[in-house]
């Protein structure tokens, strides 16, 4: 992908909000070297070079696969802290101010015996260190693990919801866990107050949106870039105002798409649907929000009304109450770097 770099100053001031962000692919890359370190490191990882290295990748199975190496390296509930506490002030030096952020107790409760209860206070005691930013969480199931497994990470997220956990998602390998099993734990989720996402339309087709929308019954479509293969899929999204949380940069970089070009975001945007824009992985996939904005101005023809448009709607995407949707539009609205 070619990408102008120029000084990305006036992405950088705006206020923003992310909604697909997943907390262990935002590791700063300083913080996750030491963590690598901590842990013997890797001989294959011999410097923080070859780490940034490692994040190359040749398609979406090779990011999942680069991704269980990561984790690895998250061992120790200190170690969520410690992470979560970097990735807050990564944010909100960007000037994020609210973030609704995946994190994925199932990758590590049956590996380091960790409890997705610990590991959610852990992670919270981290962000409460950088208040700048408010972060509330949404608890990927991760669909590998399958519906059963999906069922007991619910309930244990149930009882530390008080922790901001605020809504429930399904991530991994889209392409080989077709959402139709997930459908009794989405119900119980909504019975316990949760909102509810999924990826979908990422790796797989059309029909795992629909099977996300009307199986799952979904607020909010992650992804949804390959929506555009069924015409009705569009359309009812468009009608519907089903928010998409849509990913560029990243869909470049794990090959969804060929090039930032052939992205669909702008077709959607055109069409009406309900688009945001978020960073997925962005220490992983060498990107932030400043530079997705940036891209679409840059590459796509966006206009800074549009990405201005862009960044409201993922205010209104959001899973905040409408007060605050208001009180954040008009601060929003408000802020110097606004118009500039």
């Amino acid at each position: 992908m070619t990408t102008t770099r120029q000084s990305p100053s006036w992405y950088n001031h705006l206020p923003k909000v992310e909604l697909h962000l997943h907390l262990e692919g935002a590791i700063p890359y300083d913080a996750l070297w030491e963590l690598v370190q901590k842990y013997g490191g890797d001989p294959e990882v011999p410097t923080l070079e070859v780490l940034l290295q490692r994040f190359k990748f040749k398609d979406f199975p090779h990011f999942i696969e680069t991704w269980i190496w990561k984790n690895q390296f998250l061992r120790e509930y200190e170690d969520f802290t410690f992470f979560a506490e970097a990735v807050a002030r990564d944010l909100a030096g960007q000037n994020i101010r609210y973030v609704e952020s995946f994190y994925s107790p199932p990758d590590f409760t049956d590996r380091h015996g960790l409890t997705t209860q610990k590991l959610t206070e852990a992670i919270r005691k981290g962000f409460c260190r950088v208040p700048e930013v408010e972060i509330n969480l949404v608890a990927d199931l991760v669909r590998d693990f399958g519906p059963e497994k999906a069922a007991v990470t619910l309930a244990e997220v149930d009882e530390v919801k008080e922790m901001d956990v605020i809504g429930i998602g399904i991530g991994g390998s889209e392409q080989d866990y077709p959402p139709e099993p997930f459908q009794e734990v989405y119900e119980q989720a909504r019975q316990f107050g949760f909102h509810t996402s999924a990826h979908a339309g990422e790796v797989a087709g059309a029909e795992s949106v629909w099977g996300a929308l009307c199986t799952l019954n979904v607020e909010r479509i992650g992804h949804g870039t390959r929506a555009e293969e069924d015409e009705a899929l569009l359309d009812y999204l468009a009608e519907h105002q089903i928010p998409i949380e849509m990913c560029p940069i990243s869909n470049v970089r794990t090959g969804v798409v060929k090039s930032i070009n052939e992205h669909p975001v702008r077709r959607y945007f055109e069409r009406g649907l309900m688009v945001t824009i978020n960073s997925d992985d962005p220490k992983m996939f060498d990107n932030s929000m400043a530079e997705e904005y940036q891209i679409l101005e840059e590459q796509l023809g966006f206009s800074r009304d549009d990405i201005r448009t862009l960044i409201l709607q993922g205010i209104q995407a959001s899973w905040m109450t409408e007060d605050k949707k208001e009180q954040m539009t008009a601060a929003f609205r408000s802020d110097p770097a606004w118009e500039e």
